[in-house]
């Protein structure tokens, strides 16, 4: 998550399982109570950058967002070397977290205000 000035990054509490109906209701859950008004989404490719069944996986998680957050924006993001990031910088939250954060950082570095 990031503050409305969108200079800080924080990582938050994962939510296991977000594929499964209490996992995406939890997601939809945070994103209402936090006041986003936007998501970036992970999209897991291969080192290469050809999609793999997890793409398209996270391609369908974007889709049913989109669908039930009518005034969230998502978008996709190239998740590669997230989990390496993270693990480098190291840090107290989990790693999965931490990854999660460096997305954001990506996004927000090829989207200023």
């Amino acid at each position: 998550m990031t503050d409305p000035t969108r200079t800080i990054v924080s990582p938050s509490t994962p939510i296991l399982k977000p594929d499964t109906e209490g996992g995406f209701a939890s997601v939809v859950e945070l994103i209402k109570e936090s006041g986003a008004t936007g998501v970036v989404v992970g999209l897991p490719l291969s080192l290469s950058g050809g999609e793999t069944s997890q793409t398209q996986i996270a391609k369908g998680f974007a889709t049913r967002l989109r669908k039930s957050l009518e005034d969230v924006w998502v978008e996709l993001l190239d998740e590669r070397l997230t989990t390496s990031e993270a693990r480098a910088a190291g840090g107290s939250a989990s790693e999965d977290s931490r990854a999660a954060a460096v997305l954001l950082e990506r996004w927000l570095e090829r989207n200023p205000q």
